[in-house]
This record gives C-alpha cells, structure tokens and sequence, in this order.
C-alpha cells in the first residue's frame, strides 16, 4: 500500500506540473487543479512513511522507493519552474547534483545493508542523524518544499489577487531556504560514506 502511494504521488506531479505548460484560455483554472494536485503530492509524501510504519510494511525497497519519488517530484518542481522562468537554473542543477551524488553513495551502503533511514540507516554519527535522518529534519525540509511548491504556483496563477506579490515572495524564499537545506542534509551523507568507500 505503501509503495503505491508513492507511486501514485509521482503520477499526481507529473500532471500538476504538465497543466502549468498548457497555454489556453483555460490557463487559469489548470493553475488552480496543479494548486490541489501539489497538495496530494506533498501530503502523499508523509502518507507513504506512515502507512509503511503502520502497517509494518517498512523494507529496503520501501525505502528506496520512497527517494526515488522524492527525487523525482522535487527535480520535476524545480525542473519546470525554472523552464517557465520563475526561478533560476543554478536551483535544479544544484538539487540535481546534490541528488546524484547522495544518491550514488547510498547505494554502496544499501549493498552492506545499510538504509538511508529508519534502524539501519548508513548514518552513524549524532549530529549526522539529526540533520539527515531525524523526524524533525525530514519534516521540516518536507514543509519548506511543500510550501514553496505551493506558494510559486499560487504566486503565479495568471489573475490578480489580494497577497499575490507576498505568496510569491515567500515562496521564492521558501526555494531557497530548501536549496540550502537540501545541500546541508547531503554533506552528512557524503562525510559518512567515506567507509564504504574503502
């Protein structure tokens, strides 16, 4: 069940993000379906990890899968605000490089038995696991992605609103505290791998 919802959370992104592409008189309403849909999205995000742990259906593939979605959702975000201009190209290659190399080197710690999380995450250190593994860590970069997803979305919604000009300005801020934050719980995993290594 789990795995499905994860599944499904990557299909709901595609469509939020293919419905900011389509230029018609319409536009207006697509925006606010890829609003709804980016909720699903996000909210799926933490659906999967509960229902894992609720049911006892927490595995390796689990785990894996679980990245991978965020991988894609968050490089399918920041990928096509940047071809539509909101925000620069330097967020997605940063988040992107990031990625693979965290990436990469979890998987030489999954091959000895390591997950990136849970009871045999491949962090060992303390200060390691609370920026990379910890509830409040996860959760916290979790609502500052979810928040400026939404927020440039809304902030950008072809029509004039009351707040229109803040949305976007905290959801620009909301971009970058993320891109930081997502450089910050990589550094973690790039110092701790340095023994699968050898």
């Amino acid at each position: 069940m789990a795995n499905i919802i994860t599944l499904s959370r990557i299909i709901l992104a595609f469509i939020a993000m293919g419905l900011l592409f389509i230029n018609s008189p319409q536009k207006f309403a697509y925006a606010h379906i890829s609003v709804i849909l980016t909720i699903f999205v996000m909210w799926f995000d933490g659906l999967d990890g509960y229902i894992a742990r609720k049911f006892h259906e927490t595995s390796k593939l689990g785990a894996v899968l679980d990245i991978m979605g965020d991988r894609i959702v968050e490089n399918l975000y920041w990928i096509t605000f940047s071809s539509l201009g909101w925000i620069s190209p330097i967020v997605p290659v940063i988040v992107l490089t990031r990625g693979i190399i965290t990436d990469s080197l979890r998987s030489l710690a999954l091959e000895q038995g390591y997950t990136p999380f849970g009871e045999k995450t491949m962090m060992q250190g303390k200060i390691a696991k609370f920026i990379v593994a910890s509830n409040f860590s996860r959760f916290t970069y979790a609502v500052c992605k979810a928040v400026a997803f939404f927020f440039m979305i809304l902030g950008h919604i072809p029509h004039e609103f009351l707040y229109k000009a803040t949305i976007l300005q905290i959801g620009i801020i909301c971009t970058y505290i993320s891109v930081a934050f997502c450089v910050l719980r990589g550094l973690p995993v790039i110092f701790e791998s340095k023994r699968f290594l050898k």
